[in-house]
């Protein structure tokens, strides 16, 4: 017993920093969600086509989000290695990189989907139902996702600025910032939805433009706070000049990109997940959508695992402690798996009570009960493979990562589901347990390669700032 609780379990004084650094991040991300929710029930009300037009928007938003986020974590490693090393010339030039990548992939995402937004949507609208429908969802889909995509930009610069200040090791200016902007989108669809106020009643149109305006409110909060606050000196006269030196940039991209390949193949498989759900009927799109909501509500105390993992560890390894960095890893890994299974209880007792609060089918409503009740077994798996993966990326080892997290989901996890939908009979939600439940699996691979401690390295020692 007293060798578990060495591995496993810290002092007080190493939760006390996992919490400084989680707390805030679950606290910003569950209000996030929770308003994601009530704007996911306020669009439910408009009807079935309104909201899964919403939810394959949604999807191709999604592929940008996360490649923002894939293309900012290899200069975010760099980061909080260079702050654990005080090295504050380091950390202004990481966030430069990060400044150049936001906007290239925000203008490249922006053409995509005005060229070729007809084609990626109709990819979900393939299942059976009613052709009507299908149209109805098209026209709502397209209707959302033109008015969303002024906000892109906002959104990647709000990303290198929040996750700048994070690695830092501060969590509450991203925190307030995202709740002001989250309870602007709020505000915004109660008055644009509906046309409460006096105001114009825009439905969906209303969505997108209520949450292009709260990422312009998150990015000016970060903005404005970051050159103001003494704290942040590090950005002050950040832009007098946007070179990099040429050593630097080239190690970082050598992080940055399989980094970002990872993320944009891990976000497309999701959609081809959805994609292949989405082919035993239209009213399933409903379900998942509703179903992720919630769950995404639930899932904010293993994200914040996964910030901590990042955090703590970047700044052990940037400081030359490898074997602190080690054994905080298991720790951190065994809380996140520890506090799933209560989440993942809790989540289990209310999976019936979220869907009747949305207008849609019937059917719909009971896939999506089912699917959150899956989701929230599998919770504790979900987080360990989570924790997993961030314990890889914060030394830099991302070709396993990648290993780990896109191939995964590429060889095995979209093949394996695509086979049960077009060759089985197997009901819905016997096809996504079965599915879902390969993330056993995945937290096997991930537990072996966190063992094996390849991940274990300092990459700023060398890296010319």
């Amino acid at each position: 017993m007293s060798r578990f609780k060495r591995v496993f379990i810290g002092d007080k004084a190493f939760y006390k920093g996992v919490l400084a650094i989680m707390i805030p991040v679950v606290i910003q991300n569950s209000v996030t969600n929770f308003v994601n929710l009530l704007d996911n029930i306020m669009v439910g009300q408009l009807g079935t086509g309104q909201m899964s037009g919403v939810a394959i928007a949604n999807q191709l938003i999604f592929v940008f989000n996360l490649c923002i986020f894939g293309g900012l974590s290899g200069p975010g490693i760099f980061g909080a290695q260079f702050y654990g090393a005080g090295d504050m010339d380091g950390l202004r030039n990481t966030f430069r990189i990060k400044v150049w990548i936001s906007v290239t992939l925000s203008f490249l995402a922006i053409g995509v989907l005005m060229i070729w937004q007809n084609p990626l949507i109709l990819l979900f609208l393939q299942g059976e139902g009613s052709q009507t429908v299908a149209e109805e969802m098209l026209t709502y889909a397209r209707e959302y996702l033109w008015y969303m995509l002024p906000g892109l930009l906002p959104f990647g610069m709000a990303m290198s600025y929040g996750t700048t200040i994070r690695e830092t090791g501060d969590s509450l200016l991203p925190m307030k910032s995202g709740i002001a902007a989250v309870l602007t989108n709020l505000l915004g669809n109660w008055l644009l939805i509906f046309g409460n106020l006096g105001f114009p009643e825009m439905g969906v149109k209303g969505a997108a433009i209520a949450t292009v305006i709260s990422r312009f409110v998150d990015m000016s909060i970060l903005v404005y706070a970051a050159h103001r606050a003494v704290r942040f000196s590090f950005f002050k006269k950040i832009y007098q000049t946007i070179r990099i030196p040429r050593k630097l940039m080239t190690r970082v991209f050598q992080k940055s990109f399989p980094l970002l390949i990872n993320e944009l193949l891990w976000s497309l498989g999701m959609v081809a997940l959805t994609q292949s759900y989405s082919i035993r009927g239209l009213l399933v799109l409903a379900g998942l959508n509703i179903s992720s909501t919630v769950t995404n509500l639930f899932n904010v105390f293993y994200y914040g695992v996964g910030t901590a993992v990042a955090v703590l560890i970047g700044h052990s390894l940037g400081s030359g402690n490898l074997k602190k960095a080690r054994a905080d890893a298991w720790k951190l890994n065994f809380l996140g798996f520890v506090m799933s299974m209560g989440i993942g209880g809790i989540l289990s007792a209310l999976s019936g009570l979220f869907p009747n609060f949305y207008n849609v089918e019937q059917e719909s409503r009971n896939l999506a009960a089912a699917f959150i009740l899956i989701t929230a077994g599998l919770m504790p798996f979900h987080s360990l493979a989570h924790s997993a993966y961030f314990t890889l990326r914060s030394g830099g080892s991302t070709f396993i990562t990648f290993l780990f997290d896109s191939a995964f989901t590429w060889i095995f996890l979209i093949p394996f589901t695509r086979a049960l939908a077009t060759m089985t009979q197997l009901p819905i939600v016997s096809l996504f347990l079965l599915s879902q439940a390969s993330v056993i699996l995945k937290c096997v691979i991930g537990l072996i390669l966190v063992y094996s401690g390849r991940w274990q390295k300092n990459i700023v020692q060398t890296a010319d700032a």
